[in-house]
Formats: C-alpha cells, structure tokens, sequence
C-alpha cells in the first residue's frame, strides 16, 4: 500500500515581542563588484557573441550564488558608455568591441542581467561611474554621435583621458538625466558610485576647470571649495530624483578608504593617508552621510592590517564610528592576494575585524573573476563566512511599517507535484513586493535565520498567492511559515506554521486553527 501525506496545521505561539522586523543579526550584505571597464570581469575580450557573453555572466552568477552572496554591482556605464540603449549616450565598447555598436543578434544586457541575478535571489545594483569619458587620449574611438562632439565645452583632458567636468551645469545635468533614466525604467535594486568623482590627482598637472571655475564659481572664494559644491549639488540631485521617483531604489557610494587625516582635521583618520576623499577628490561623503542623500557606503579599505599608513582595523573603526545614520559595509581587495598579500588568513581575519563594529552590516569584494582564479584559496574562507544565505540589511533610513503578516489558508498537491501553500495578499503598511518561504526540515522552528530560507519570491499580481516546494524526500518532516517583505527588505511577524509529512499524497481537507 503507498504511503499517504499526513497534513497538520497549528497554531504556534510567537516569542519576540516585536514581529514586525527580522533582527538584523541575521542580515549582512554581501556584495561583488562585476567591472566591465577594460573588460576587468565581464564580458571576457575573447566572447565575442550574445550568446557566449550571456553564459559567462550566468557562469558569474552561479558562482556568486553558490558562495552566498546576495547581491551583485554591476557595471553598466564605464566611460560614458552603455550596457543598454540609451537614449543618451552609444553602447559600450567593452560589450562589442566598438563604441556605438549594438549587441548582434540584438539583446538588451542590462535587463538580462537584472533578470537573472533576481532569478538567483541577488540584488542587482547598477554601477555608474560618473564623469570619466575614456581611459585613453584617443577620442578617436568615440561613436560619431557621442555628446563629447556635439558639447565640447562640457570636456576636459587630464593627464592621457577625458572627463566631464563636473563644475559645468549642462554637462552634469546631462549625467544625471543619463542615470535617471535607467532608475526610471529598469528594475534595479540600487543606483551605485565608486571612488570617482573629480580625478586622482596628477602630480605637476591641475585639473583642466579653471574656465568653468570663472564662469560659475563666483560665489568661492577657493577654487577646492567649489569643486566640492560641485560633487555635493550632484550626489544630493540624484539622492532627491531617486527619492521622488524611485524610492525603492538605494542609493549607494563606494568611495576612497580615507576621508581626511586626523593631522589635517580633528575628525578625520588616525592615518598618513597621501590621498583623500576631502582634499584630493573633493568628494565630501561625511557630509553626504550626515544629511541622508546616501543609503549606504561602502569604503574601499583595500589595505593590509598591517599597513602603517592606514591600518585596516584603524579605517573600519573610523567608518563604523562616522557612518551616521547610513548603512555601512566595507570594501575589502581579492586583488591583492597572492601579489600584494601572501597571508592566506588575511581575508578572512579582515572579516573578523568587520563583525567587531556595530555599525558594520556586511562587506563587498573586488572584483568578481578572482572568484574563480581563488587567489590563496579565498573562496574557502569566503564559505565559512557565508554558510547560509542572508537577506540584505533593510536601509536605515527607509524603514518604515512593515508588511502584514501572513496567513497560510490553505494547502496540499502530490509528492510528484510538490507542497503547495497557498495565502491571500495584504494591503497594510509599506506594500509587499516579495514572500520569504522558511522551511524547517528538522528543529530550529520559528527562527528567522538565513539557513531556513528555502525560497523566496516575488509577489503575484493577484490577491491569491501561491508556493510550491518541489524539493522534498519521502518520509520527512517538512515545516512552513511564510513572511512579507517591501522593497526596503522591511519584513513581516511569521505567518502560522504547516506542518507536512511527505507520502505519497497530501489530504484534501485542510483546517486552519485560528
């Protein structure tokens, strides 16, 4: 005779006072840079068909899924080009070779790569990289209908490449439309900046402005001064557009490890830095952070602990005591292992030192090809760290009354079909957009934790929602409960528990205890 399922549904008591959000000890962010300039990761120089790019991204993702990650950053404008059409600006040349050519047969990068990163459960955040223009002086190379010809007056040359400059109102605000429209139509999770903004300094060289400083700095009295109004009127331009049209999107910067030195500001470092965000890039991020443009930061701490300039420990704890009310993650280098750093135990031992700080909700590597070439066996340590998947921290600054909670009414389906749940959507608090299904196959029942996480899944369309879990064993013992999560990852109490026992086939008369 077969064996039957045996359906059970009961009520389980909550024990956290406070149901509405999930503690944020089981959220981390954990994060990849994909750099598509001078093809660092993506697509290889080699690939040269839709097809054979579009399986090496997925090769990238799979990998970034299988190590535990939850989110990717994407490079997607490199040098004023682009991984997708563009009313604005050509497509990129590291996609196909050419500027301005398009992917053949026809395909559009960016919201493939969207799509499969969120089939994988990653967030994808889209990397712009604002001003740079080209890496080399060849402007030669740019498309005929690239704006560098049709508004020479928003460029300049500094040392062998060319820039926006930031101090033109025109060109910035062409940037910013540039970025906006992505924001507007694709579905990304968040809009991401690295470390540039006006160029590293070039020894003996000062940057090309001095015209636009005369022009429209009358107001400064120092020309540095007003090179950071630039950068500031730029960064608080996007944080407002995006909060007006695109408030699901985040916000996000990644800029140099060093803001200023303690020995030039009382507030800065206790480090010997020879460049910094403040002084040489003009990019003021602690006034970004203090005045809530940014949703989170991500410091590029790319230094050995050991380094006597700027200790590692020494920066992450500047960071964690300056970060305001901004999400903090730390940039750390898989570049430098094997070259740089010969210490096998480094990564891992920086990942220590980030979970001693309070304000440290997780970490991003660069760049995403040295998982694959392992550098000192990196991967291993990058697992222990990683040993089940996390839900992204939701943003400070944006959590607000959570989803309501859920109520599974009805089950059932064949042990060849899968468990089906099935539950009705609520209209209350910030608005759901995603489920999260916690699977309990043996104890640690009502935990929220990552290892629990069976699935999760967008919301349908409809009133009715409903899950399948095809991954079952016959004979075991399976526990559900379902919660709903905005998308500021803001999450629900726990939904009553199922309790399934898989057989052959589920009962067809369900009671729900209230």
């Amino acid at each position: 005779m077969k064996h039957f399922f045996q359906l059970q549904l009961f009520l389980i008591t909550l024990l956290c006072t406070c149901s509405n959000l999930i503690a944020q000890s089981n959220r981390e962010f954990r994060g990849v840079w994909i750099a598509t300039v001078n093809n660092i990761d993506f697509p290889a120089p080699n690939l040269t068909t839709t097809e054979e790019q579009r399986e090496d991204y997925v090769r990238y993702l799979d990998k970034i899924q299988e190590l535990g990650f939850n989110t990717v950053i994407v490079q997607v404008r490199p040098v004023s080009d682009t991984f997708y059409p563009s009313s604005y600006e050509p497509w990129s040349k590291y996609l196909t070779g050419k500027q301005g050519k398009a992917p053949t047969p026809y395909f559009n990068p960016l919201q493939f790569m969207i799509d499969e990163a969120h089939k994988r459960n990653l967030d994808f955040h889209g990397w712009f990289n604002p001003y740079r223009v080209t890496m080399n002086a060849d402007t030669t190379a740019l498309a005929p209908g690239h704006p560098f010809f049709h508004h020479r007056e928003w460029f300049v040359k500094y040392g062998n490449k060319y820039y926006f400059d930031p101090g033109h109102p025109e060109g910035r605000k062409f940037v910013l439309d540039a970025i906006m429209e992505v924001a507007r139509h694709y579905n990304l999770d968040g809009v991401h900046f690295d470390d540039y903004f006006y160029p590293y300094k070039i020894q003996g060289q000062e940057f090309p402005d001095e015209e636009s400083y005369q022009k429209y700095g009358g107001q400064f009295s120092e020309k540095d001064e007003w090179r950071r109004d630039n950068v500031d009127y730029f960064v608080q331009s996007l944080s407002m557009q995006l909060k007006a049209e695109r408030p699901d999107v985040q916000f996000g910067i990644s800029p140099f490890g060093v803001w200023r030195n303690k020995n030039v500001d009382p507030k800065g470092s206790n480090t010997r830095a020879g460049i910094t965000n403040y002084d040489d890039l003009h990019a003021d991020i602690v006034k970004w952070m203090k005045r809530g443009w940014i949703d989170y930061v991500i410091p590029q701490v790319y230094w050995h602990r050991e380094l006597g300039a700027a200790p590692y420990e020494e920066v992450v704890m500047w960071w964690n005591n300056n970060c305001y009310n901004t999400n903090l993650y730390i940039g750390q280098a898989l570049y430098k292992l094997g070259t740089k750093w010969e210490d096998p135990k480094e990564i891992s031992e920086q990942m220590h030192i980030n979970k001693k700080y309070d304000k440290v909700k997780g970490n991003a590597f660069f760049s995403a090809k040295y998982l694959f070439e392992n550098p000192l066996n990196v991967t291993n340590s990058i697992k222990v760290n990683y040993k089940n998947y996390v839900l992204p921290p939701s943003v400070t600054t944006k959590e607000l009354e959570a989803p309501s909670k859920v109520r599974i009414t009805n089950s059932g389906g064949q042990v060849d079909k899968g468990a089906t749940l099935k539950w009705e959507d609520t209209e209350r608090g910030t608005g759901t957009t995603k489920y999260v299904i916690y699977r309990y196959d043996e104890g640690g029942f009502g935990h929220l934790d990552g290892k629990y996480i069976h699935d999760i899944i967008n919301k349908a369309p409809y009133k009715e929602q409903v899950y399948v879990d095809r991954d079952l064993q016959k004979g075991k013992k399976y526990t559900y409960i379902v919660t709903a999560l905005d998308a500021n990852y803001n999450e629900s109490g726990r939904s009553n528990a199922i309790m399934l026992k898989a057989g052959n086939f589920f009962s067809k008369k369900v009671k729900v205890l209230h």
